[in-house]
């Protein structure tokens, strides 16, 4: 203990004398190894702590504090009582010793072991004996802290202390101005507010303190260590302000003074303050403020210029309403929402019955956003407005003022709160529903198209009513959508009439299974051309696309999708058989429209059934029939073997197949490999076809039409989830193999290698992949390494395929892929292939290898290709002969402009070089490539870029007479965004640029004339007098 007790002093000493801040973690390891106690290091620190000088006794303060930081966790209450008492009594001494006495009376807020009573004596002490805002910066964070810490842990015995304490915590409070320190003030108030702490008589001390803050106009300085943002003060005062209704008569003034600020960012800030303190509040706090905040709100709606004010206001305003509809009605006493709706009306409501209607649109965005609040706010605002307008709309001849009128109906109409109390409560539209579709079907009547497109937009708002539109209203608006969909030319018409049609179908299916499918059956099956009497009327093409459009998007529901459906696979076989004349187009966008149902149609056992059953096997059916037929027999070509109809049968599949439950699913996965390795054709309708049919055989050049249905096999069991097996995996991988190597027909072979892929990507890890995977590379590695192999198109295509599959999954196989596809790059006959490959690896496939066919994508698989590989490409560029070198320009195009913006930023300085010989490759598509490449830097270039100014403008300002309409459009905006550029270093390049610049503003193009006429005005500026 001897030895224990001279190290204490020892450590006493040169800490206070010797300033040797070290000493205190020494002092701290000593406490914690028992050579001596705290109590132990009080009674050492005696003559220091009586000490004449205040340094020094605040040096031993410093050091008791130090220690305790440390060691606070093994004190024992007894000590933790001493030492409370013992820093209590050091808070009265020299302002110099308070900042460590602080720090140790925060530490020991922490112990688990705080006496009873303490934390009150401790406030007690820190309220009376310190000045908090005297203190410095840290100090002043060390007393919030403390305040923190008792408050998380013996909130009972503050609350004792009723309201003295929260006029402690103002005073303490009162003039801070440190950002860091306003969020811990900030968070106490909070929890005051909250915790249910007395306020007293010091609610509005408490509101003031605060209050003097707002609105926040504090901004971060530049690289701001501390991180604190305005919109986290904005955050943490208004959780203050707002916590409480007892603020209620102080802040609502507040606010409406701060509402006449000419700061756009005070108005934003009260606004959304208002919005929020509203929705705690009860009418009765609002009663005496409600006509100055109508007058804020409307003026600031009326007037303002911002759209962000505008939203700020008419959502305060619907606050309010609803505040005053939660208000329970007595007998004697005034309806508040009434009255106050009274006034709005009163203000807004003659403006839409003015004759120049100047004023509509903002009165009627303040009724609409009181009218959204509430079922009751809706029936008083509707009941006095709609009637009105519906008026207005009848005595109105322009079409523009009817225009305008109906869409501050359809604002209306969906601003209505729909009450979900009860079922049989009578719906708010329903006075004046009848009004209402009246001026719709007029307005659909008409032949001005804003007009209809605009009363489209009101039927689909009314048939969102639940219960609100009659059977007969229903259709009624369905032929008038039917009559417009077959009559009217014009695209904006067709489009809005298509999107109400898919909107009243949701809610109101039967009315379209009994009317309108029949109707379009009809038309879709008419010949383009019909004599009726002496006149001859024609079918536009533009109408049956429209109406296979329709079929698609009024198929929601799975009631629906089973009476479409067929239509849309009568108008397939009708192509195939040639009875109805069907374009090659009319079938692409038949299998689109299905392809649309079977996204959107509802997820249910009935529509998994109706494709699973009806839609893929007819799909199959008609495919294989087509791909079957003697074209040398048959006088008619079907048009259902051409490669667009059969990619769009594929997407058909894909995303049918996609969303089919599991059970169906594996029953269709079941049927394709069947029917595509054994010939099994028992599943299909119309079954007349021959018997051992080998589609996936190795067909000659005359056979092209069985083996591209190949593809129809991708589509299904490419798009399968993980959970659902593909049965005979290992035969069908097989065949797939032997089809994508040896097939001559592109198609046919592309599809074999992208289902291979798609499957490939799926299987789990494991010995068979392994294995699968080492059979595949050499028997590729092999034809591609033989100049003399007929097939070394085939074996690439199925190498970049497989390749993107493992690259997706981040399979350790695809490194000796990629090192053979870099080979590649220096190949004489597939150098430029290669190139391409890698704009493959790169990109998003559409039909196979998608997250929407449940493929295995991993994030950031594009960035960790590029980081891994983009050394070998330089390396390669650089060993390359001169003649090979495009084909590394191009696969680092190809590259670099798959990457995300972010990634090319940061990586594009090192490969600048590159990228400017690439530009003075002849390929369009590069060249248009590393445009988009450079497109982004040129925003904030990086140094590397500012030297290579000169080779970057020789090839630009070549590039604005290229052929090609895009090049030339992104050079100039390239050009465009050089002139941002230091002045001092794009200057010299003035006068070349305004001369090579004239040709363009001739271009032929409009959309390059645009382009030439910004950049050369950006560069005439540049230098000039006055400037930018």
């Amino acid at each position: 203990m001897a030895d224990g007790s001279a190290l204490l002093k020892s450590l006493v000493e040169e800490f206070v004398s010797g300033l040797q801040d070290s000493k205190a973690k020494d002092t701290a390891a000593g406490v914690k190894n028992g050579d001596f106690t705290v109590l132990q290091l009080v009674e050492a620190l005696g003559l220091s702590l009586t000490s004449s000088q205040s340094h020094t006794r605040a040096r031993g303060v410093q050091l008791l504090s130090e220690v305790l930081q440390d060691c606070y966790g093994d004190l024992t209450e007894k000590e933790v009582e001493v030492l409370i008492a013992f820093y209590e009594n050091r808070l009265k001494d020299h302002y110099v010793i308070t900042p460590p006495v602080l720090q140790g009376l925060k530490t020991l807020t922490k112990c688990s072991t705080l006496p009873p009573g303490s934390a009150v004596s401790i406030l007690k002490s820190l309220f009376q004996d310190v000045h908090v805002q005297s203190l410095l910066l840290a100090d002043r964070a060390c007393v919030y802290n403390m305040l923190t810490n008792i408050m998380e842990t013996r909130e009972a015995e503050l609350k004792s202390l009723g309201a003295d304490f929260v006029f402690g915590f103002v005073q303490s409070m009162d003039g801070e101005r440190d950002p860091r320190n306003l969020l811990l003030a900030f968070q106490i108030a909070k929890n005051i507010i909250q915790r249910g702490y007395d306020l007293g008589k010091f609610t509005e001390e408490m509101f003031e303190v605060t209050s003097c803050y707002f609105p926040i106009d504090f901004s971060p300085p530049p690289n701001d260590p501390h991180g604190i943002t305005r919109e986290e003060l904005i955050q943490a005062l208004r959780d203050v302000l707002t916590g409480t209704p007892k603020f209620a008569e102080f802040l609502l003034p507040l606010i409406i003074e701060k509402l006449d600020s000419d700061v756009l960012s005070a108005k934003l800030d009260s606004l959304q303050t208002l919005a929020v303190c509203v929705s705690r509040y009860e009418h009765k706090d609002l009663e005496k403020f409600l006509d100055g905040l109508w007058t804020s709100l409307r003026r600031e709606v009326f007037q303002t210029s911002s759209e962000k004010i505008e939203l700020a206001g008419l959502s305060a305003l619907t606050t309010i309403t609803s505040c005053l509809s939660r208000s329970v009605l007595n007998s004697d006493s005034e309806d508040a929402l009434s009255t106050f709706l009274d006034v709005v009306l009163k203000d807004c409501n003659h403006h839409l019955c003015e004759p120049d209607l100047k004023l509509v649109w903002p009165s009627a965005k303040l009724l609409q956003a009181a009218c959204s609040a509430s079922n009751r706010a809706s029936h008083i605002i509707t009941t006095a407005v709609m009637p009105a307008l519906v008026s207005q709309y009848n005595n109105r001849t322009e079409c523009s003022h009817r225009r305008t009128l109906l869409e501050v109906m359809q604002r209306f109409v969906q601003s209505v709160k729909i009450s979900e109390s009860s079922e049989n409560e009578e719906r708010v539209l329903s006075g004046v529903c009848s009004s209402l579709c009246c001026v719709t079907f007029s307005a659909l009547s008409e032949t001005n198209s804003s007009l209809q497109v605009t009363a489209t937009s009101v039927l689909t708002s009314l048939a969102r009513q639940k219960g609100l539109l009659s059977n007969s209203q229903i259709e009624q608006a369905v032929d008038h959508l039917t009559r417009l969909l077959l009559s009217d030319e014009d695209d904006k018409v067709s489009l809005a009439v298509v999107d109400c049609a898919g909107s009243l179908a949701e809610v109101h299916p039967t009315v379209f299974i009994t009317n309108m499918i029949p109707n379009l059956k009809q038309i879709v099956f008419s010949e383009p051309m019909e004599q009726v009497g002496d006149s001859v009327q024609h079918l536009h093409p533009a109408v049956r696309q429209r109406c296979l459009s329709m079929l698609a998007a009024v198929s929601t529901r799975s009631s629906v999708a089973k009476e479409s459906t067929p239509v849309l696979l009568d108008v397939l076989r009708s192509t195939h058989s040639g009875k109805v004349s069907f374009s090659t187009e009319e079938a692409v966008l038949t299998c689109r429209s299905l392809q649309r149902i079977a996204e959107q149609v509802e997820d249910t056992e009935d529509s998994g059934r109706c494709f699973h059953d009806v839609i893929i096997p007819q799909l199959l059916s008609l495919a294989l029939q087509a791909a079957l037929q003697d074209k040398i027999s048959s006088s008619h070509h079907s048009p259902l073997v051409d490669e667009a109809v059969l990619s769009t049968m594929v997407s058909v599949i894909s995303t049918a197949c996609s969303r089919l439950q599991p059970t169906l699913a594996g029953q269709t996965a079941t049927r394709f490999v069947s029917l595509f390795l054994d010939g099994d054709v028992s599943f299909l309708p119309d079954n007349s076809f021959p018997s051992h049919i080998k589609l996936l055989a190795n067909h000659q050049d005359d056979s092209w039409r069985q083996s591209q249905m190949v593809c129809l096999l991708m589509g299904c069991v490419c798009s399968l989830p993980h959970t659902v097996a593909v049965p005979q995996i290992e035969r069908l991988l097989s065949e797939l193999e032997e089809m994508s190597c040896t097939c001559s027909h592109a198609l046919s072979y592309t599809s074999a290698a992208k289902c291979f892929a798609g499957l490939v990507n799926k299987i789990p890890l494991g010995d068979s992949l392994d294995s699968l995977l080492h059979k595949t590379t050499a028997r590729v590695f092999s034809e591609l390494n033989s100049e003399a192999s007929r097939v070394r198109t085939q074996a690439f295509t199925l190498m970049v395929w497989v390749g993107k599959a493992l690259l997706l999954r981040y399979h350790p196989t695809f490194s000796a892929l990629t090192d053979k596809l870099f080979l590649l790059l220096d190949d004489a006959n597939l150098g430029h292939v290669a190139a391409d490959g890698f704009l493959l690896l790169m990109s998003d496939s559409t039909d196979v290898l998608t997250r929407s066919c449940h493929a295995d994508v991993r994030i950031m698989y594009r960035q960790r290709f590029f980081s891994e590989n983009s050394s070998k490409l330089v390396q390669g560029f650089n060993a390359a002969p001169e003649e090979k070198k495009p084909n590394y320009l191009k696969a680092l195009s190809n590259i670099v402009n798959k990457l995300p913006k972010q990634v090319q930023v940061t990586e594009l300085p090192a490969l600048l070089s590159l990228l400017l010989q690439a530009l003075t490759f002849p390929d369009q598509g590069v060249q248009l490539s590393t445009l988009s490449c450079l497109e982004p830097v040129l925003a904030d270039p990086p140094p590397a870029l500012i030297q290579q100014l000169e080779a970057l403008f020789n090839r630009l300002l070549a590039l604005t007479s290229s052929p090609a309409m895009n090049v030339r459009i992104t050079t100039l905006r390239c050009i465009h965004a050089l002139s941002y550029f230091p002045e001092q270093e794009v200057l010299p390049f003035r006068v070349r640029v305004l001369r090579a610049l004239a040709k363009p503003l001739d271009d032929k193009k409009r959309l390059v004339r645009i382009e030439a006429v910004r950049a050369r005005g950006e560069w005439f500026l540049l230098g000039s007098p006055g400037g930018r």
